[in-house]
C-alpha cells in the first residue's frame, strides 16, 4: 500500500497477509483522487473514513493536506496496524477510532468537508449506509461524500447523487448536500 501524493508521496506501507480488508487498489485511489480534485480542495479540510480497513484513504487524506482524519475501523489489528501507520509519519493529523460504524454514526456530532466510505461489500446494511451518513448532518455544506461499493448497487437515484465512477470492479458514488 503507498501514498499516491501530497506531504508523504511515495511511502510505502506492507499489509499483512492476514489482513481481511481490501484496500483500494491504486489504481483506483489515484483515478477517484484526480476526480474529487474538481470538487474538493482536501488542504485544511475536515474527513471522515468510515470502515477504515488499512487506513489508505486516511493516510492519503493527512498526505493531501486535511487538518483532521477520523478513521473509523472496528478491526482490532487494522486499528493496530493504522495506529503504527501514523506514528510512522508522525503526525496527529489523524484520529483512529476503533469501534462500530454504525454506533459512530449514531454519537458523532461532527460536521466534515469530506466522507469517505469503504464497507464489505457483502455488508447487509450496505443500501442504508448513504442515507445514514447523509441524513445525519455530518457532511458539512457543499462537502462531497464518497462511497465505495460493488457494481450490483445503483445509487443513482438517490436526491444527493451527483456522480458515479468505475475502476474495474471498484465502484464509487459520489453525493453532495
Amino acid at each position: 500500500m503507498r501514498i499516491i501524493t501530497g506531504e508523504y508521496k511515495g511511502r510505502h506501507f506492507d499489509v499483512p497477509r492476514s489482513f481481511k480488508a481490501r484496500p483500494t487498489t491504486d489504481f483506483a485511489k489515484e483515478n477517484i483522487f484526480n476526480v474529487l480534485g474538481g470538487y474538493i480542495d482536501f488542504d485544511g479540510a475536515t474527513a471522515l473514513d468510515l470502515f477504515s480497513g488499512t487506513g489508505s484513504i486516511s493516510l492519503e487524506l493527512v498526505s493531501r493536506g486535511c487538518s483532521r482524519v477520523v478513521s473509523v475501523e472496528m478491526d482490532r489489528d487494522h486499528h493496530a496496524f493504522i495506529s503504527q501507520c501514523l506514528k510512522k509519519l508522525g503526525t496527529d493529523r489523524c484520529v483512529p477510532v476503533r469501534g462500530d460504524v454504525f454506533r459512530f454514526l449514531k454519537s458523532c456530532r461532527q460536521q466534515f468537508d469530506f466522507i469517505f466510505a469503504d464497507p464489505p461489500y457483502a455488508l447487509k446494511e450496505l443500501p442504508k449506509i448513504p442515507d445514514l451518513v447523509l441524513g445525519k448532518g455530518l457532511l458539512a455544506e457543499g462537502g462531497v461524500f464518497v462511497f465505495e461499493h460493488g457494481k450490483d448497487n445503483d445509487f443513482s437515484a438517490h436526491c444527493n447523487f451527483v456522480e458515479h465512477r468505475a475502476y474495474g470492479s471498484v465502484n464509487f458514488s459520489m453525493f453532495r448536500v
